[in-house]
């Protein structure tokens, strides 16, 4: 009997994977699709060699992840690779904001009348970051808090909706800039906790950056992978489970699925029915023949772009996809330019670049034309540099990734109390009705992201249960 069997080998179920078999456990992970990655892949999707991500691309909470930084990843091949720029936000006349590592050259981008406040909401919390994202990240029931005073000083700011801290500032700049930070996670910017969100963002950039993987986000989970194998775990491929029969017999079940899906496979009924999926994304990988022609020299040497022209038409593509169900007509753009700092991603002269804009859950229609025209305002000529497209809406992404309900990439609304107590209202939001059977994807705390902490926490709850068994 192995002591513990994880369903699903995306970065939550590696990474808990690997805390367990750190610890002396015996680990077997079980994954339906015929390579491991989950929301952390890169495949030739347009045209050969050309290598694109088709989920996560940039990674600011990964490089900052308190669980993957405990770990010997860049034995295994995980390089992070740093743009000139984490993160532009141009606008139509041509300038931007950005975030830089410095704070005091993103505060100098806002203008002088934003300036002094942005380096007064973000530099009390910055030589205190390393503690104050382990806390965060940990919360709700894995562990104390190493400083309740920073975190509590954090809530104080962030727990607020965005509105509230963005009306600090006097200029579009700088609101246009946080509104962009919160639609990362497609949370309206009125709604609770949508402060913290955009700050974790802010100040990961400024901690470590927001970088890409060399050679695609998939070496992320192939490092995960190899580190497992190496301390004696196990890895099955192209192996779905549709019920705990399916799986040898464990003293654990770790799943990183959606709460729907293992509802399924372990019958539990209704328990999570009051559970929520969040909007869905509209996303193409472009296959370029040379970089974006951005009007904004800053948006050239970025990393990833925001594409709004400011925080109203932000907040109503927001709007529109997660409350009015309908597609945006100008949506709100993340996206990202590997090919900026990682030759290796297409061929010599070209570049990948990747893009979505947000759509409502389980919409089957095209918003192609919307995105390019989106693009098009702030760097004309784009359409003329396209080799290739890649497209994919709610239907495809979750034909990729079931986790992905909807075309929810977050695995999970992040809005109201289900951005803290996530997948239910319990001290122990690992946990299952079923006292062997655990949950450690994206739908706990912390939440979406590629950065593994949902399954370090979550194989914390597993370990201390095999310990008393």
């Amino acid at each position: 009997m192995l002591d513990a069997v994880v369903v699903g080998a995306g970065p939550n179920g590696l990474t808990a994977a690997v805390e367990l078999a750190r610890r002396g456990f015996s680990v077997a992970v079980f994954e339906a699709r015929d390579t491991v990655g989950g929301g952390a892949r890169t495949e030739e999707l347009t045209l050969p060699g050309f290598r694109h991500d088709p989920c996560a691309a940039a990674h600011p909470l990964g490089i900052n992840s308190p669980a993957f930084r405990a770990l010997p990843l860049e034995r295994y091949g995980l390089e992070w690779l740093h743009a000139e720029l984490p993160m532009a936000h141009p606008f139509t006349d041509g300038s931007a904001a950005v975030l830089s590592r410095s704070v005091a050259e993103t505060a100098a981008s806002f203008g002088p009348r934003d300036a002094g406040t942005y380096r007064r909401l973000v530099e009390p919390f910055l030589p205190k970051w390393d503690t104050l994202v382990r806390d965060f990240m940990s919360l709700p029931s894995t562990s104390l808090p190493r400083d309740p005073v920073t975190l509590a000083r954090f809530g104080l700011a962030g727990l607020p909706p965005s509105t509230w801290l963005t009306g600090r500032f006097r200029d579009e700049r700088a609101k246009t800039l946080f509104a962009g930070l919160v639609g990362h996670v497609m949370a309206p910017l009125n709604g609770f906790a949508t402060g913290a969100i955009g700050l974790v963002f802010a100040l990961a950039a400024h901690a470590r950056g927001w970088p890409v993987a060399r050679g695609g986000s998939q070496s992320i989970s192939d490092a995960l992978a190899a580190y497992l194998r190496d301390l004696g775990g196990e890895i099955h491929t192209d192996y779905e489970v549709k019920r705990l029969d399916d799986l040898p017999p464990a003293r654990a079940y770790v799943f990183d699925t959606s709460p729907t899906a293992l509802a399924k496979i372990a019958g539990f009924g209704n328990h999570y029915d009051s559970y929520r999926y969040g909007p869905g994304v509209f996303k193409i990988d472009y296959a370029l023949d040379g970089p974006v022609p951005w009007t904004a020299k800053e948006a050239r040497t970025a990393g990833t772009v925001q594409i709004g022209a400011d925080s109203t038409e932000i907040g109503n593509a927001l709007r529109a996809a997660s409350r009015e169900n309908r597609a945006p007509e100008r949506p709100f753009m993340i996206t990202v330019q590997p090919s900026v700092v990682d030759p290796t991603r297409a061929p010599a002269g070209k570049q990948v670049f990747w893009a979505y804009g947000h759509v409502p859950s389980g919409w089957t229609g095209d918003l192609t034309d919307a995105l390019e025209r989106q693009l098009e305002r702030f760097a004309p000529g784009f359409r003329d540099r396209v080799l290739a497209r890649a497209t994919a809406g709610p239907p495809e992404l979750a034909a990729r990734n079931a986790n992905y309900v909807g075309g929810d990439i977050g695995t999970g609304a992040v809005s109201g109390l289900q951005i803290l107590l996530r997948p239910k209202l319990s001290l122990s939001p690992y946990g299952t009705p079923h006292p062997a059977v655990f949950i450690c994807s994206s739908a706990t705390p912390p939440g979406p992201g590629v950065h593994g902490m949902s399954g370090h926490n979550a194989a914390k709850a597993v370990w201390r249960r095999l310990r008393q068994a």
